[in-house]
């Protein structure tokens, strides 16, 4: 018995797989390993088979290929392949990905002895993103220097195990300001109250990790004192989504995830952003309102990093969710824990105290490239949202994903 590596090459139209099939069936073959990639309406098909008949192989798919005008090329091959080590999934986004850029990270690849088992396009348009399977390489080593590999290109780049939690991720915790929406609630809060330049200056020091998270809220909390409560329904109710986040958030609860929201803010606010968006559940601060005005103080205990942490354990455990199959999406140092504990961190627009210890790190501004992260791909979104006959709903910014779509 060969073994015969079979490669067809050209332009792609119906029926050709099958013919293939079929003039190997008729000879016997034995078919050991198959692959197909449509690139630009370009085929390239790779079969591996085992034959006793090898010239009779190669004449009948010689005949195979002037039939259809393909390049069919054969060679001798080993038996079966070696088992792989683990593997890994390589993502690359950025609104341009050059060919020096692929260069930099594959040469740190092949540096590292990585064996690419595949690179598959996800999405050319608003960003273009590619992910690489690799193989054959420490894990860790992989990560560090890719994702340095990354910095240096110029593009954001996620390095993932491949492992059966990663396909069967079933919980999403995001933070709500900088992330679902744009901007700070509770700045815009301070804007109507008078003090939007000291509660800001507070606001950005606190998510840079530079204050103390609860003591920088009770300081916020206490300037808004006398303010009328009804001021953040109006604003929870009209503030912008980040770019992608309506589309995001409808394509994962159709893959049937569970999507909530934890933010450092305001209940009565979050919970209407989450309502707006369609979230399953939120978990924020409580203020305290006396005769219909804040007291400029809060009820409970502060949802804070640490609580964060805990309320994603929490619910997971409560659904029986595994916390490798959770992921958690944050802009700032109050995510730290939500996004250690998850299986996979995603800093969006993050601070540096974020995406230093994040599993993956998004810098462009669409929320929707999340879903590239889990292996959606962008025609992956559109057909579903067409398929399902979406009603118009208003789209946060142009140029995201699902931005004709959600209009």
């Amino acid at each position: 018995m060969i073994n015969l590596a079979v490669r067809v090459v050209g332009a792609d139209r119906p029926g050709i797989t099958a013919d293939l099939m079929s003039t190997l069936a008729a000879l016997g073959a034995e078919l050991q390993d198959v692959e197909q990639v449509l690139v630009r309406q370009r085929l390239i098909l790779a079969v591996v088979v085992g034959t006793s008949r090898p010239d009779s192989v190669r004449r009948e798919l010689a005949a195979f290929g002037c039939r259809h005008g393909l390049t069919v090329e054969l060679e001798t091959v080993a038996g079966a392949d070696q088992q792989p080590g683990e593997t890994q999934v390589i993502t690359v986004l950025a609104p341009q990905i050059s060919a020096a850029a692929l260069e930099i990270i594959t040469d740190v690849l092949g540096s590292l002895g990585a064996n690419i088992e595949r690179i598959v396009r996800l999405a050319r348009y608003p960003v273009y993103c590619y992910e690489l399977r690799v193989s054959g390489a420490d894990p860790e080593r992989v990560r560090a220097e890719v994702t340095a590999a990354g910095s240096a290109a110029r593009v954001d780049v996620a390095v993932q195990r491949e492992t059966l939690g990663r396909r069967a991720m079933r919980l999403v915790a995001f933070d709500v300001d900088s992330t679902l929406i744009q901007g700070e609630l509770i700045d815009e809060v301070a804007k109507v109250a008078g003090c939007g330049t000291e509660v800001a200056a507070i606001t950005e020091a606190a998510m840079a990790g530079e204050l103390d998270f609860e003591d920088a809220l009770r300081a916020r909390v206490a300037l808004l004192k006398g303010l009328d409560a009804t001021v953040l329904d109006r604003i929870a109710a009209e503030v912008p989504f980040t770019p992608g986040a309506r589309t995001l958030v409808t394509t994962l609860k159709r893959l049937g995830f569970t999507v909530v929201a934890f933010s450092g803010g305001f209940s009565t606010m979050t919970a209407i952003v989450g309502e707006r968006l369609g979230l399953h559940a939120t978990h924020a601060n409580e203020l305290e309102v006396a005769d219909g005005v804040l007291t400029g103080r809060l009820v409970g205990r502060v949802v804070d990093r640490a609580r964060k942490g805990e309320l994603l354990v929490e619910l997971a455990t409560q659904a029986g969710i595994p916390l490798e199959q959770t992921v958690a999406v944050g802009d700032g140092a109050n995510d730290l824990d939500m996004l250690g504990r998850a299986g996979l961190g995603i800093a969006f627009n993050a601070k540096t105290v974020l995406r230093e210890v994040a599993d993956a790190a998004i810098s462009v501004p669409y929320l929707d490239v999340v879903l590239f992260l889990l292996g959606v791909g962008r025609n992956d979104v559109e057909r579903e949202h067409l398929t399902r006959a979406d009603p118009p709903t208003a789209s946060s910014a142009e140029g995201s994903l699902g931005d004709q779509l959600d209009r």
